[in-house]
């Protein structure tokens, strides 16, 4: 469910923070959200951030073969980086959206690169612990519909981040100049409207990150965070995996 930058293809922010935390049912809505606009969608995603080909190429060179990791893979474009990575044996996709993979698929196949495709939730990766050398999660926490969902997703992440592997991790935040930021240090939940070609709009959840907090989230989380920085009104964060007997409940 990789998204853009706030200031990319799509539209406005919707007024309309939530009082109650969603529940599962909440997060079916943001599968069934991305089934339905999958195909425009991917069509308006053609490129990799320039941020995600800077960490692919700083972390690339691996110190030993290993799994790279698309979390919230959408059409795949950023696997196709990883996908590039010569130590990387395998590269793995994970999206909640089954129609977004076959838009992974696709371009893979016209594209001439291998990536494993799987259906699956961030919060329970179906992963070996510790099998990940390097990967990828932008865009994609803050469409987690409650805060615990989106710590149990960072955890699993750190579960299957090898020892000396790396994640870069990413956001939208308070930070960009079409939100309000409050001071608080706390972001707030919306919906964002996509525009499907024949003018229906569908609303998307979004957490909005206060930098504050998307930091502090990952400190509490079982990731290491390497180093952190703001750009283009999103949060973004080189992680690694703590140690196995480092992980616990903070």
């Amino acid at each position: 469910m990789a998204d853009d930058q706030p200031d990319g293809t799509g539209a406005e922010p919707e007024a309309g923070s939530k009082s109650t935390e969603p529940g599962e049912q909440d997060r079916a809505a943001v599968r069934d959200t991305y089934d339905r606009i999958a195909s425009h969608f991917a069509s308006t995603r053609e490129y990799p951030w320039p941020e995600v080909e800077a960490f692919v190429d700083d972390h690339g060179g691996l110190e030993a073969p290993g799994v790279g990791l698309d979390l919230g893979c959408g059409n795949c474009r950023h696997a196709e980086l990883l996908a590039g990575v010569p130590d990387l044996e395998t590269v793995v996709g994970v999206d909640a959206s089954r129609c977004l993979l076959e838009t992974g698929r696709e371009r893979a196949g016209e594209r001439g690169f291998d990536v494993e495709l799987c259906q699956g939730d961030a919060s329970t990766l179906p992963l070996a612990a510790d099998a990940v050398e390097l990967a990828v999660y932008v865009a994609t926490l803050h469409h987690l519909p409650t805060a615990s969902v989106r710590r149990e997703s960072l955890d699993e992440l750190a579960r299957v981040l090898s020892p000396n592997g790396r994640a870069l991790v990413s956001a939208w935040s308070t930070a960009h100049d079409r939100f309000d930021a409050d001071g608080t240090g706390e972001g707030f939940d919306t919906t964002v409207e996509w525009t499907l070609p024949g003018g229906e709009t569908v609303d998307r959840f979004y957490h909005i990150y206060a930098p504050e907090e998307f930091e502090r989230q990952l400190e509490r989380s079982d990731l290491e965070v390497v180093d952190w920085e703001l750009s283009s009104g999103n949060c973004y964060a080189t992680v690694a995996g703590a140690d196995g007997s480092a992980r616990r409940d903070r």
